[in-house]
């Protein structure tokens, strides 16, 4: 290809994407949700807190299932203040117990909504929250009615598998994150750092 005719395409290009610029200009907070089978929903998540709290932004991230498990993200973000809340009875297929593991979402779920009514807030994760919805273990109408009622510049998180398709309908940006190929399915030990 020509530099000439490079330039022509790259031109188009642009004014394609100047145009889809110019016509974004509503300002509010949004709903993104990581889901699908593939790896890196969390770290999705915690890449766009990095991305707010190095603009001055405040966050809070809100995690159920990973309990005590050592976490890389806290020891970054934590010191930061950036508030983590976690799940205590952590893995449900560890625990295996409905009765305490709902308890125990209910009480994570109480802080979440403390965040998602605060406004100083800009960010808040709500990690592995698809599991609480599809368990059983949390009202799907009340995850959508604080999603609904939170400060209008206040943008939220959501991650986890098979996210449920009303909170699909609700987020302004969904991705699904597809599985090709992971090492862990060849035998080799998640890592620390790397993984989690």
């Amino acid at each position: 290809m020509s530099q000439s005719r490079h330039e022509e395409r790259q031109q188009r290009l642009k004014e394609k994407v100047d145009a889809r610029i110019e016509a974004a200009q509503i300002e509010r907070g949004i709903v993104i949700v990581f889901t699908g089978n593939g790896k890196g929903k969390t770290t999705a998540a915690f890449g766009t807190v990095c991305r707010a709290v190095g603009h001055g932004k405040k966050a809070a991230v809100v995690q159920f299932i990973k309990g005590g498990w050592d976490n890389g993200e806290r020891e970054l973000l934590e010191p930061q203040g950036v508030p983590f809340y976690v799940m205590s009875t952590g893995f449900t297929w560890e625990t295996q117990n409905k009765e305490t593991d709902t308890l125990a979402c209910m009480e994570t779920w109480q802080y979440a909504k403390q965040l998602l009514s605060d406004p100083q807030y800009d960010l808040v994760i709500l990690d592995e929250l698809t599991y609480m919805v599809s368990y059983h273990y949390l009202p799907l109408a009340e995850v959508i009615q604080a999603l609904q009622s939170r400060p209008a510049n206040q943008s939220v998180v959501i991650t986890g598998r098979g996210c449920h398709r009303d909170l699909i309908e609700l987020a302004d940006t969904v991705t699904e994150m597809r599985p090709v190929k992971h090492a862990f399915d060849v035998g080799i030990k998640a890592q620390k750092g790397i993984d989690w």
